[in-house]
């Protein structure tokens, strides 16, 4: 999944989901993010819901956290921390884990600073500014 539909990236999810609810064979991206899901259970019974999942909306208006967006941004920097992409976000995170005592802290902290970079990038139409990501990690270890 390079560049998936909206529909694609939350079908992805439900059916990831499901696939862990009921035992099934999933690919180990489905496992990550079944392993994701299960850090959010306020979302368990939102997932299970299938089609209605998928079309619901989640407008910045409404002041309400878009689950799929949640969710995504997670999978991005558990990627990211696979490979180390950008280079030293490894060990940014190490630190964050060691300062924070608790690594799914730790990880909203990347997500965080993720979607304001990601933010940044769409209201800029630049690419990803890698280096003001890792600044933003790096503050939040102050």
């Amino acid at each position: 999944m390079f560049n998936p539909t909206r529909d694609q990236a939350r079908r992805f999810f439900v059916e990831a989901w499901d696939k862990e609810r009921r035992g099934l064979e999933r690919s180990p991206l489905e496992r990550l993010a079944a392993g994701i899901v299960l850090l959010h259970p306020e979302y368990h019974g939102l997932l299970a819901s299938g089609a209605a999942a998928l079309a619901r909306e989640w407008p910045p208006e409404a002041g309400q956290t878009n689950p799929f967006l949640h969710l995504s941004l997670h999978l991005a920097v558990e990627e990211q921390l696979t490979i180390d992409q950008p280079p030293g976000i490894g060990a940014l995170f190490a630190s964050l884990v060691l300062s924070r005592a608790d690594r799914h802290a730790a990880l909203h902290e990347l997500l965080e600073c993720l979607g304001e970079t990601v933010w940044q990038a769409q209201r800029n139409a630049a690419a990803p500014d890698a280096a003001a990501y890792l600044d933003c990690v790096r503050r939040r270890l102050d």
